[in-house]
Formats: C-alpha cells, sequence, structure tokens
C-alpha cells in the first residue's frame, strides 16, 4: 500500500494590522503610551472596522457602513463614494451637497485622475468649500470614486484621499477575489455534477426499468430514492451542508447501487455521531463512494466491500471511504492529482482534492492509499470550524 498526496504549493500570508491588533488585544500597553502610538492604534483600529463592509464589493450597503469610518481616518467634514452608475452614500456635514457627488466625481469616472474642486455653496455655516475626488480601482478598471470634502483641500488632504483609496482598492480586490474563488467553486461543483451524473443516471434507470414488471413496488421505491438524490445533487443554494445530509445523500446513492449490484456490494457505515452537524462543502463525499463503487467494484469478480467510517478528532472530522477493489497504479494517481493528467479512472477525486484545499488550506487535500490489486482508501480531514464555512 502507498500514500499519495495531491500536489500543493503552501503560501503563508501574514497581515501585519492583524498582528498588531493581537497584541493591542493582549493590553494596550504593547503599544505603549506615546500620543505617536495609540495614533497609530486608533488608526488601525479604524482601518480594521472599516473593511469587512468593503468585503462584499462596492455595494451601496457595504459603502454607507464604511463611509463613517473611512471618514474619520480621513479627518475631513464629508465623504461620498460613488460607482459608476451613481451615488452609493454622502456621510458628514452639508449633505445638501448630495446631490451634487456624482456630478464632483464624472471627470475622475471618466480619465482616473485626481481631482481638486472649489465647492459653491452660499450657506455660511457650511465647512464644505472644497473637495478631493480619487479613483477607486480594480484590475486596473476605475470602478468608482471617493470624494472628500472640507474647508480647504490641503496637500495633506490630497495625500490621505489617495493613501485611504488606495486602501479601499485593496478591499474590493480581496472581494473580488472572494466571488472568483466563488465562481470557480460552483463551476467545479457544476463540473463534478455533469462528470458523475450520466453515468449513475443510466445504470439507476436501467436498475428501476427491471423492476417494474417482476416487482412494481421495489421499482416505486427505488425511484422515490432517485427523485431525492438528483434532487439534493442538483440543488442551486448553498456550497456547503452538514455531514449529516451528505451522508444521507450517500445512503440514497447506495441503495439504487445495491438494487444493482445486490449481494455483491456490502457496505459498512460507522459514523460517530458527535460529527453529524460538521458543515462539509457541497458534493465532497458522494464522489468518493461513487468512485469506490465505479472503479473499485464493478470490473472485480465476487462480493466487492465498501467502509465508510467518520470519526470525531477534537478539532477536526476525519472521514475515510475505502474498497476492496482494484485499486490503482500510485504514480497515476499521484499525476491525477496534480492536474496532470485527467483520466475517468479518478473521476472525482482531483475535483474533491482541489476543493478542499481551496476551502481550507493544502493540508486538507486528500491522502489516498492505494496500489494495484490492493484496493483504495481515501481518507479526508476537515476542520469542525472554519471561517466562512457553514450550512446554511
Amino acid at each position: 500500500m502507498e500514500y499519495v498526496v495531491g500536489a500543493a504549493v503552501v503560501a503563508v500570508l501574514v497581515s501585519v494590522p492583524a498582528i498588531v491588533l493581537w497584541r493591542v488585544m493582549r493590553g494596550r500597553r504593547e503599544l505603549g503610551t506615546s500620543p505617536a502610538e495609540r495614533a497609530t492604534f486608533e488608526t488601525l483600529h479604524t482601518a480594521s472596522l472599516a473593511g469587512p463592509p468593503l468585503r462584499a464589493g462596492l455595494t451601496a450597503d457595504g459603502a454607507e457602513r464604511a463611509s463613517r469610518h473611512l471618514r474619520e481616518l480621513l479627518g475631513s467634514s464629508a465623504l461620498a463614494i460613488t460607482d459608476r452608475e451613481r451615488l452609493l452614500v454622502y456621510d458628514g456635514a452639508g449633505d445638501h451637497h448630495a446631490d451634487q457627488a456624482f456630478g464632483h466625481a464624472a471627470a475622475t469616472l471618466e480619465d482616473g485622475r485626481t481631482q481638486v474642486l472649489t465647492i459653491d455653496c452660499d450657506l455660511l455655516e457650511c465647512p464644505i468649500r472644497q473637495g478631493v475626488v480619487v479613483p477607486l480601482t480594480t484590475d486596473e478598471r476605475v470602478v468608482g470614486a471617493l470624494a472628500a470634502y472640507g474647508p480647504n483641500a490641503s496637500a495633506g488632504l490630497v495625500r490621505a484621499a489617495q493613501e485611504v483609496a488606495g486602501w479601499v482598492d485593496s478591499q474590493l480586490e480581496l472581494a473580488e477575489l472572494d466571488r472568483s474563488r466563488t465562481r470557480l467553486m460552483e463551476a467545479e461543483v457544476r463540473a463534478l455534477r455533469a462528470q458523475i451524473s450520466p453515468h449513475f443516471i443510466y445504470n439507476s434507470l436501467t436498475t428501476i426499468a427491471s423492476f417494474v414488471r417482476t416487482d412494481p413496488e421495489r421499482a416505486r421505491e427505488l425511484l422515490l430514492e432517485f427523485a431525492d438524490f438528483t434532487r439534493y445533487s442538483f440543488r442551486r443554494h448553498g456550497e456547503y451542508t452538514t455531514l449529516a445530509e451528505e451522508l444521507r445523500s450517500i445512503d440514497r446513492y447506495l441503495t439504487l447501487e445495491r438494487a444493482r449490484f445486490g449481494d455483491q456490494l456490502q457496505v459498512t457505515l460507522r459514523i460517530a455521531p458527535e460529527v453529524l452537524p460538521v458543515a462539509v462543502p457541497f458534493l465532497c463525499l458522494q464522489p468518493l463512494v461513487e468512485n469506490a463503487v465505479r472503479h473499485g467494484l464493478e470490473s472485480r469478480n465476487g462480493v466487492g466491500r465498501i467502509a465508510i467510517v467518520a470519526e470525531d478528532a477534537g478539532a477536526e472530522c476525519r472521514i475515510s471511504v475505502e474498497d476492496d477493489g482494484l485499486g490503482m497504479d500510485p504514480d497515476r494517481l499521484r499525476r491525477i492529482l496534480a492536474g496532470e493528467i485527467s483520466s475517468s479512472s479518478g473521476v472525482g477525486l482531483a475535483n474533491v482534492d482541489e476543493r478542499l484545499r481551496q476551502v481550507y488550506g493544502d493540508e486538507y487535500g486528500l491522502v489516498v492509499e492505494t496500489g494495484q490489486g490492493a484496493g483504495t482508501k481515501v481518507n479526508v480531514r476537515l476542520p469542525k470550524y472554519h471561517p466562512g464555512v457553514s450550512a446554511r
């Protein structure tokens, strides 16, 4: 038996502000008590409050929730944020200028340059006399504008507005990265459905048809199981599900396969109740079970055995899918997991491995034990709790 781990490159990203803030939470004394150190802390804290709303992208809701904190960073009397189509938020003094803010941003949206404007106002008590408008960009495209207003547009305000806009740009880039990652995962799930479904659907319907005349009640039961399985597999909402739901779908799948193989397919399940509520990526286990049936047992003679185990391991859930089928050449499997070759003999494995790494990190990729004639065991480790992973 040989162990095969999917190829991966590990990247460690460290956020310096996050580290500083973590240290501050242990006690402000670590940052010292000088005015400069207190100002540093306040600036980092304000930025940390403005960041999360912007991680959803340049939206009216996100801009509104971030605007007060951004204005505090700038020290300006008022602040406006636009996208390319409209004003998203105006925050601060002189709100009678809000209906002019999108017009103020027009030139910046057009040419991507910083503009310094003089604001006409008949109200003597209004502090809005000048404004600085800077572009907001994503992938080198101007997607909006940020305008800072006050009594005057000093060189310091211009530089501060440009720096804050650059920081906002980085948050918008992260939001776009999150969306791209979500789209990629959705595309991978769609590809996985397309890869698995035709083979299984054909065999299931053929099996059900064989019972229509000889055992109509059995055919009806199998048809209901097939309907429930396909309803789950082709659902449109949610990237994640619970382990209990994933196992319930696997049970329906195995019910249909047992109807097809009869006594030749024997299945053992050992599931710890504690791990049933754990959130897992949608369709992350069913392909492993199908792979065990399709490539572990279909081509062999005699009884085939599959064991599915889910264990509680402290902060993790450990799952294994094992068959006593034909196994695979370890070098070939390694190349499949690395994406160097594609093959129906590795259906779903590379897809699931990549999705697990994207969600949890490279240390949570599949570990496969296999050898020609020695069966296959696929091991999965999942953290019980992970940021952004929940079954909704």
